[in-house]
């Protein structure tokens, strides 16, 4: 069995929680998605208006309910990834190769520019 914190344990939760409210009609690929945006969009309005500054220097009140919205779009993308059948760990570590390859580190240190622009 997974730990309890693994990508499986939580997807195994995620399935259970949603079996018991009969919620699996709802749970579609593009509604999943959906959501995730939304809950994407509603982290994203924590920062909005922050200077950089700002953004990385949270009380610990709005650090809470950063770290809850981060939480909904994990969960989210959990239960996409579950309803896909993708295996979210590998994905993970197959697109840090991509990344790895296409940001060289003699190209990529210190600059922000696009792979295709280095």
């Amino acid at each position: 069995m997974p730990p309890d914190d693994s990508i499986q344990q939580l997807a195994l939760r995620l399935q259970q929680f949603a079996d018991a409210r009969d919620w699996g009609p709802f749970h579609s690929p593009k509604n999943l998605a959906s959501a995730l945006i939304v809950e994407a969009g509603e982290l994203l309005e924590h920062f909005q208006w922050m200077t950089e500054a700002q953004s990385r220097e949270l009380d610990a009140d709005k650090k809470q309910l950063v770290a809850h919205e981060m939480a909904d779009v994990l969960l989210y993308l959990v239960q996409l990834s579950s309803a896909l059948g993708v295996d979210l760990m590998a994905a993970a570590r197959e697109k840090m190769a991509i990344n790895e390859s296409r940001y060289p580190v003699d190209r990529a240190k210190g600059s922000s520019r696009k792979h295709d622009e280095l």
